[in-house]
């Protein structure tokens, strides 16, 4: 029979997360394979040794044996540059407290990509601006694009908004672009010349939420910078703070941000003295916030709160007639991004397109551009290039012409199987017909009762 000790050390050797087992008094009885790793420590140098004898002091086991409380996901740094979170628990039997197990899941990885990419974003950001202050007559609504009623009227809400301090929401399924309306109201209101900060309400794990958004006090934890870290609202002070997933926060972090709100001060994490900010709030989200109320799983004060104004990014197939702007946008952008030249595109594709669902919406569109750009070679793009899931059926059958042709000049004639045709391809879309047509859709309207079309 296997002996249980052996298989107890197997086991703990194969699991990624960094173990640690004391006894009572703190002396280290198990340091895994992963522990080694993590702390380049071998288990030969520590296994018998007392916790607390290790100046770098990694684990907070010894703070657990003194009052007996488990610690859960608390957010560590053992030595410059790397980032764990930490789960610690006493071990009981009958009642009596024999030991404590710890463990450490590295998020190095993690807490790295959240700052470049947060380094990045700010970098966009500027250049953005730059451009901005270049420009003869900036518009900070000119990157939305579109001339469809739906999204003019999502854009017209941001430019009355954009000029005061007042809390905006902007909902919206994802893809839509709810970052770009949150980027052009910042650029239209006094706070423009001040920072525009992101956060991501839903990437960041919750354990770590509370430090990215507050900062944290030196010295607050083990690990910690002796100088601090600001977080995100004073790093947004005389700016806008941008809660991207608004929804995806934690009830916990609920409380504590309306608060802030009601008060425009916090504490730092370990902090004693209150951080006054003056921010102004933007927040996003794709799910149904009042049902998220209904649910229990977001705070009606705070609903409240954000929902001052709201605006809503409207899907793409709801603005089918903006399409073929955002493709030729989307194209000429994507082509001096790779140095090709200018693609050009059949009518059936974009018909097809126009005719497409978009669950992706217009990140979706944009990616589809951007690999017919690559993998399109000679001519023009066709349907075939396009992807499988985007291809519509095509209709065989021709549509019935009116028992007469209409009678007039040959201009008219002319016009009437333009219009006929037009009609026909889009599969009766009256929207993207006018678009082929480069007329209105009233316009068309006009021209298809006078021709008797249907």
């Amino acid at each position: 029979m296997l002996h249980a000790e052996t298989i107890l050390n197997t086991l703990l050797d194969m699991v990624s997360e960094a173990i640690t087992i004391v006894d009572p008094d703190g002396t280290v009885l198990h340091w895994n394979k992963a522990a080694e790793q993590l702390y380049n420590i071998p288990a030969a140098k520590i296994v018998g040794k007392n916790i607390s004898d290790f100046s770098w002091n990694s684990l907070m086991i010894s703070r657990m044996l003194e009052d007996g409380q488990p610690i859960q996901e608390a957010y560590h740094e053992p030595r410059p540059g790397v980032y764990v979170l930490v789960n610690t628990s006493p071990i009981f039997r009958n009642g009596t407290m024999i030991g404590a197990i710890s463990c450490e899941q590295d998020v190095t990885k993690l807490v790295r990509l959240g700052n470049e990419l947060f380094s990045t974003t700010s970098q966009l950001h500027t250049l953005e601006e730059k451009i901005s202050q270049l420009a003869s007559a900036p518009n900070p609504f000119h990157r939305i694009k579109g001339s469809g009623p739906a999204i003019l009227q999502a854009v017209q809400v941001a430019r009355r908004v954009a000029p005061t301090d007042a809390t905006v929401l902007i909902t919206g399924e994802s893809g839509v672009g709810k970052e770009l309306f949150a980027h052009a109201i910042h650029h239209g209101s006094q706070r423009a010349k001040h920072p525009f900060v992101a956060i991501n309400c839903g990437a960041i794990p919750a354990s770590l939420f509370e430090s990215e958004l507050f900062g944290y006090q030196g010295g607050a934890f083990t690990g910690a910078d002796r100088t601090g870290k600001a977080g995100k609202l004073e790093l947004a002070h005389k700016g806008t703070l941008f809660l991207d997933e608004i929804g995806e926060l934690p009830l916990d972090m609920q409380v504590k941000l309306l608060r802030v709100l009601q008060e425009k001060q916090f504490y730092r994490v370990g902090g004693t003295e209150p951080v006054k900010v003056d921010i102004r709030i933007i927040a996003a989200t794709n799910r149904n916030l009042e049902e998220r109320v209904t649910a229990g799983a977001f705070r009606e004060d705070l609903f409240y709160r954000l929902n001052v104004v709201s605006i809503e990014v409207p899907p793409l197939r709801d603005r089918i007639e903006d399409i073929p702007e955002l493709i030729q946008l989307f194209a000429r952008e994507i082509a001096v991004q790779y140095g090709k030249p200018n693609p050009e595109f059949s009518p059936e594709v974009l018909v097809t397109l126009m005719n497409y669902n978009w669950p992706g919406n217009i990140r979706e569109l944009r990616n589809i551009i951007e690999r017919l750009v690559i993998l399109t070679e000679d001519g023009p793009i066709s349907r075939e290039h396009l992807p499988t899931a985007v291809q519509v059926p095509r209709l065989h059958a021709e549509a019935p012409l009116p028992p007469t042709l209409p009678s007039g000049t040959g201009e008219e004639t002319s016009e009437y199987h333009a219009i006929q045709n037009a009609l026909r391809t889009t599969y009766g879309n009256k929207a993207a017909a006018a678009k082929l047509l480069g007329i209105s859709r009233g316009t068309l309207y006009n021209k298809m009762k006078k021709y008797g079309l249907r």
